[in-house]
């Protein structure tokens, strides 16, 4: 049995919580249209929400890749304290969306790191 889970989680474009970070990283970018922002809100949600979509889909092709989920994790965490860092925490729109995707962010790359253990383990347990 624990073959038959290490080798669904060594698939890859399978892992729904890599799916998860693609669609945030998308939504991230995406909400600048929808929110009022300021140049480090802007840049911030553009450029951190590309890096989490990269990361996914890294995720997504390298399934036993453990960098890539604690990626989504540092992302998630950069998401979180952004709008304190770069001064727009009182734009509520902007801020809330960092917050909650920074949250998200980090619970999907946690919820991530043992399956992608596993994969990791399987693929250097073949060598």
């Amino acid at each position: 049995m624990a073959e038959r889970s290490s080798a669904s989680a060594s698939k890859p474009w399978i892992r729904w919580q890599d799916w998860v970070g693609v669609v945030l990283g998308a939504y991230l970018i995406l909400g600048t249209m929808w929110t009022s922002t300021n140049g480090g809100a802007m840049s911030a949600m553009i450029v951190l929400g590309a890096l989490l979509l990269i990361a996914s889909v890294w995720s997504l092709a390298m399934p036993g890749s453990m960098t890539s989920e604690y990626s989504h994790m540092l992302l998630g965490v950069l998401l979180f304290i952004s709008p304190w860092v770069l001064g727009y925490s009182e734009m509520m729109g902007a801020a809330w969306t960092s917050w909650i995707v920074g949250v998200l962010a980090v619970v999907v790359g946690a919820a991530a790191l043992p399956e992608a253990n596993a994969a990791h383990r399987g693929v250097a347990g073949q060598h």
